[in-house]
């Protein structure tokens, strides 16, 4: 065995283990937030909407197939959906209006009021993605952001942001989903095995 090719498994699982060691020890709190967040949106009706490019989108699938058939505890589909998959929705927006709108129409024409769009990008400055949280914005959805360090131009337009402190695309993606599935674990806790924790957020914060 290469003693070269085994060290950089070694220094690769070494750095990402620091990095998330370090990153649920400062944002913990806020991936809580954000799961109750989300649980409060869908226990008033509302639906939870995903986007990103390339591993990106495949975390947004990913994380939406977990809500509509489930993560680990049996209990009823959740509403959720990828605005990645729809391949003809996304070439005919592409072709007659460009790339950059391809989630923002989605949203528009799928978004409601007091619905979640988690908007998923390691540099932060996705162009489609910026564009969809600036139609969610408009249609008073609540915005979730997950990106790399500094959270770039989704910054400003996100009304939580879970940044992963790196600048190394694969380091960051390894955090992203990892939050993702504990925004999975947290939803199914608040909605099905501790309800009494969400209710008071129900009863005092208006709808939307």
């Amino acid at each position: 065995m290469s003693e070269q090719a085994l060290s950089r498994v070694m220094d690769h699982a070494a750095a990402g283990a620091a990095l998330r060691e370090k990153y649920f020890a400062e944002h913990g709190p806020a991936v809580v937030d954000v799961a109750r967040l989300m649980a409060m949106s869908l226990a008033r009706g509302g639906k939870l909407l995903f986007c990103g490019n390339g591993g990106s989108a495949a975390d947004a699938q990913h994380l939406a197939a977990e809500f509509v058939n489930r993560f680990e505890l049996e209990r009823p589909p959740l509403p959720a959906l990828a605005l990645t998959t729809d391949t003809s929705v996304l070439t005919a927006i592409g072709n007659d209006y460009g790339f950059d709108l391809a989630f923002k129409k989605q949203v528009q024409a799928l978004g409601q009021k007091g619905d979640v769009l988690v908007a998923v990008s390691t540099s932060g400055n996705s162009s489609n993605v910026v564009q969809a949280l600036k139609a969610a914005r408009e249609k008073a959805m609540l915005t979730v952001g997950m990106t790399g360090q500094g959270g770039g131009e989704m910054a400003p337009l996100c009304d939580v942001l879970l940044a992963v402190p790196h600048k190394r695309t694969c380091l960051v993606q390894e955090i992203h989903i990892t939050v993702g599935h504990m925004l999975c674990d947290l939803v199914d806790y608040f909605l099905f095995e501790a309800v009494s924790e969400l209710t008071p957020y129900l009863d005092s914060t208006p709808e939307g």
